[in-house]
Formats: structure tokens, C-alpha cells, sequence
């Protein structure tokens, strides 16, 4: 489906530098509407946990593709648990492409812990780039924005209030935290013409999983199948078109399962 509303938007997607990964096809949806894309990635804590892909040629490699469906398109390295990374976003992408109209919080750190492990240095970590990170380029973006209409903030969450997740406490309570701060910053910036919303895209195929779980996933699967990063980016897309305009402070359970 084409959003004509969308085309020449500049956009902001964090946690893009894997090309199997959920941002990437973010990315490459939006391109394909006539979107500017700015991209961030970290590719120190990609290799750490993906060390069988190259990350940094999948940045730049996605960076191509995405300037071969006839929009601009850049990335820059960010860690989010840096105190000023979220200004060096937003000026990186204000510089290339005027000052962006649509933000997808997709980057996210992610260790499994437990009760028997959890400890205040995972708790920070964690917190550091899910709330902190997330909140400041959110706020920071909605201070930049001066059209009347038309802003778009958009999370990435993980259906962490639909149930138990054992063995991820830190992500759980991170994700939870900026879910509640979503909702208010939705009221807050509303009169400002930004919607705030987020999307669980459920279990989503991007090379983590274990033969097994897939296998298990599959079978609890209304539609016989896990997510595609694809789905995800299908329901962003929406999101930050006009025909979402109405839709704001809400979670969206974009999940067959």
C-alpha cells in the first residue's frame, strides 16, 4: 500500500545495522514510500551479540539498497546509553535532510538474566539505552518539531504487559518503563500535531531462535508461521501516515499468536 502523505519525509530509525534485523526492514518500507532515511547502529554491541554477521558492511550495505529505490539515505554509529547521543542523531539528520518529522525507537539493548543473575549493573545497562536513551531523543525530537501536523513517534515493544517473560527482568522492566512514558508523552505533544505510539510485532524471525523455539512458535501460530520483520514494518509504516492520524498513546499487538 502506498501512503502518498509519506513521500519526502526525512526519518529516523535507531538499531538498523543488521540487515535480517526488524530496522532494516523498517528502513526499506519507508524508502519505498519516497521517504529520506537516517539510520543508526552500533556495531560494537551488534558483533558482540550477533558474531556471526558482518554488522558494519550490513550498514553500509543497507545504505545502498536504500539509495537504489531513488531516496537519500545515510547512518551513523550511536550508543544510546551515551549521554549525548540523542543530540548527535538528531543534528546528523537535521544537517542531510532538514529537520525529520518521523522517529521509530527500534534500537534496543537486550541481555537474558533472571532472578539468580540480575544485578544493578544489568539493570543500568539496560536502562541506560531502553528509557534514558529512548526518552531524551523522543523529547528532544518533539522540541524540534514545528510543522502542525504530522509528527510520528513510533516504539518498538515487546508484549511485555501481555504476560510473564522468565529470564529477561531487566528488558522486561525497561520496555514496561518506556510503554508507561509513551502514553504520557502522547498527551503531552499531542497539541504539538505528534502521535506516540508503539508496536508489538510478536515473535519475529530475525536469526536469534533456536530451531526448537521456532518450531514451538510456529505451532502456537494462528496463522501457521512466525513474524517477518516485514509485518512490523508494514504496521510503522501505517502508523506514521495520515490514515493514523487518530490513533495515538496506544499499543498495537501487531501478533498472530
Amino acid at each position: 500500500m502506498q501512503f502518498p502523505d509519506l513521500r519526502g519525509r526525512a526519518v529516523i530509525v535507531t538499531g538498523a545495522g543488521r540487515s535480517r534485523g526488524i530496522g532494516a526492514a523498517i528502513c526499506r518500507a519507508f524508502a519505498d514510500q519516497g521517504c529520506n532515511i537516517f539510520f543508526t547502529t552500533n556495531s560494537s554491541y551488534d558483533k558482540q551479540t550477533y558474531p556471526d554477521e558482518s554488522v558494519r558492511s550490513g550498514a553500509e550495505q543497507l545504505a545502498e539498497e536504500l539509495r537504489r529505490r531513488s531516496v537519500s539515505a545515510s547512518y551513523i554509529e550511536a550508543d544510546l546509553a551515551q549521554p549525548n547521543c540523542p543530540e548527535k542523531i538528531l543534528n546528523g539528520a537535521q544537517a542531510l535532510f532538514g529537520t525529520p518529522s518521523i522517529l521509530v525507537n527500534n534500537a534496543a539493548h537486550f541481555t537474558r538474566d533472571g532472578f539468580e543473575k540480575l544485578d544493578a549493573r544489568a539493570l543500568d545497562t539496560h536502562y541506560a539505552v531502553n528509557v534514558r536513551g529512548t526518552a531524551l531523543l523522543s523529547v528532544e525530537f518533539a522540541r524540534r518539531f514545528s510543522d502542525r501536523v504530522g509528527g510520528r513517534i513510533i516504539y518498538l515493544t515487546s508484549g511485555q504487559d501481555l504476560g510473564p517473560m522468565p529470564g529477561e527482568l531487566a528488558y522486561v522492566a525497561s520496555k514496561g518503563a518506556i510503554t508507561a512514558f509513551m502514553r504520557s508523552l502522547a498527551k503531552e505533544i499531542g497539541g504539538k500535531g505528534i502521535t506516540v505510539n508503539a508496536v508489538d510485532p510478536g515473535p519475529t524471525d530475525t536469526g536469534w531462535m533456536s530451531e526448537d523455539l521456532k518450531a514451538s512458535l510456529t505451532h502456537q501460530s494462528f496463522v501457521g508461521r512466525l513474524g517477518h520483520p516485514e509485518d512490523a514494518a508494514r504496521m510503522v509504516v501505517f502508523l506514521a501516515s495520515a490514515g493514523a492520524e487518530w490513533i495515538s498513546g496506544e499499543v498495537i499487538h501487531a501478533r498472530a499468536i
